[in-house]
């Protein structure tokens, strides 16, 4: 039996519409930039598998990472234990994270990351007796993960109607960074409840990768800061050099006070995922009273093995050719920007770091229910390319180890689709 139909049987696939959907790729093996498939095929992976296989599959500097660490330790309680791995990782990220960090909270995935910042700052407000103030505000068409607190914070949509009457309310800003907008966090913030503003760095990911600009976020977060809100980075996506640095917030004038990692953090080999805090927020959380304790935890939380993987996938991150290779694929997708000019239903090409994104025109509307890129997927498979539209939006986001002719493959594909879909 194929492993399609064995999979048919038995799984059941998240963001997929089973009485839509087409059959799974049934990926039986993956290096660099490319999936290797059952009966020998191999696919452009041009998104790197939901935006975190950063360094490539099966790294092999990350592949000995985690074979030397499961050797020696496979698992641990983080509740009451510690281990060299986690320790270590966390120290490389406070010296690597851009504005003063202090102290690292480990979970296993970017939504949680996102619920732990976001329960952090309210109960560090609940600790200081002022248990109304648990505002939260956040962007116009945001995305933070699939949790109830990282799904109230997001905007709300086909994902989250079923779930509307049991959501928090969230007051919501522009991207825009409006006289009006900014007049109207100034007037939340004076009302004295709002505990802390969440946002995506520079490109909103599952709402469309919509870029914006640093100013908008420094004149929210001024005004944040006057007022003591906390201040929360989602850089699950953005974080890694996926916008060209390190962290996409390296690029604010006013540093947020959180920030939210996962995703590029083990070079997308394996789950896990930090919220990174200043140490004065930390310490309003260490008393005699045990009520004031942050009473959130996972089973695999610190888990050894994945943050082996981490500390190595960092280093290369951050190393010096590392940084040729994005640099290389943003020349590489402003070159190609220039070419879609050209086509009239590529509307809105934008670029930032490794990411280039565009919306497609159509007769069928835009966002998650266009039909502007119907088929689009399957069209890319059959040229070799794994490419997943966001409603009306293309978006091409490789491994930074994806070759000019990796790049050169993707970008013939859209130019296909966008002439076939005139």
């Amino acid at each position: 039996m194929s492993l399609i139909s064995r999979d048919h049987s038995v799984v059941w696939h998240p963001f997929t519409q089973r009485g839509m959907a087409g059959d799974p790729l049934p990926v039986v093996s993956a290096k660099g930039a490319w999936l290797g498939l059952e009966g020998g095929r191999k696919i452009l992976d041009a998104i790197s598998s939901w935006w975190c296989n950063t360094l490539g599959h099966s790294h092999p500097e990350l592949v000995q990472a985690a074979e030397e660490q499961l050797r020696r330790l496979d698992h641990v309680i983080f509740a009451s234990c510690t281990h060299e791995p986690a320790v270590s990782l966390a120290e490389a990220i406070i010296r690597d994270a851009p504005n003063g960090y202090g102290k690292v909270f480990f979970s296993d995935n970017g939504s949680t990351a996102c619920e732990v910042a976001i329960k952090l700052a309210v109960q560090l407000f609940a600790n200081r007796g002022e248990r109304g103030r648990s505002r939260i505000v956040a962007l116009e068409g945001a995305y933070h993960g699939d949790t109830f607190g990282a799904m109230s914070a997001g905007a709300r949509g086909l994902f989250s109607a079923p779930f509307e009457g049991l959501l928090f309310h969230v007051d919501r800003l522009s991207t825009e960074g409006s006289e009006q907008d900014r007049k109207r966090l100034a007037e939340l913030c004076a009302q004295g409840d709002v505990a802390a503003f969440i946002f995506e760095p520079l490109v909103q990911g599952a709402g469309g990768m919509r870029m914006y600009s640093p100013e908008v976020l420094d004149g929210y977060l001024e005004t944040c800061r006057r007022h003591g809100v906390v201040t929360i980075a989602d850089e699950v996506m953005t974080g890694f050099g996926r916008t060209g640095p390190l962290f996409a917030s390296s690029r604010l004038r006013v540093a947020p006070d959180v920030l939210c990692l996962s995703k590029g953090l083990t070079g997308g080999t394996m789950p896990l995922a930090l919220t990174v805090v200043r140490d004065a927020l930390f310490e309003e959380f260490v008393s005699n009273d045990h009520s004031r304790t942050f009473f959130h935890g996972h089973t695999f939380t610190g888990h050894p093995v994945a943050c082996a993987v981490a500390r190595r996938a960092l280093e290369l991150t951050a190393s010096a050719e590392c940084s040729r290779d994005r640099e290389r694929i943003f020349r590489s997708h402003q070159q190609f920007s220039e070419r879609l000019r050209g086509f009239p239903n590529a509307r809105e090409v934008r670029v930032c770091g490794t990411i280039l994104a565009l919306n497609v025109a159509g007769s069928g509307g835009t966002g998650y229910s266009s039909t502007s890129t119907r088929g689009a997927q399957r069209f890319f498979l059959e040229r070799g390319v794994l490419l997943r539209p966001l409603g009306d939006v293309l978006y091409v986001m490789p491994p930074y180890c994806a070759s000019n002719d990796d790049l050169g493959l993707a970008y013939g594909a859209i130019e296909e689709f966008l002439r076939s879909a005139r």
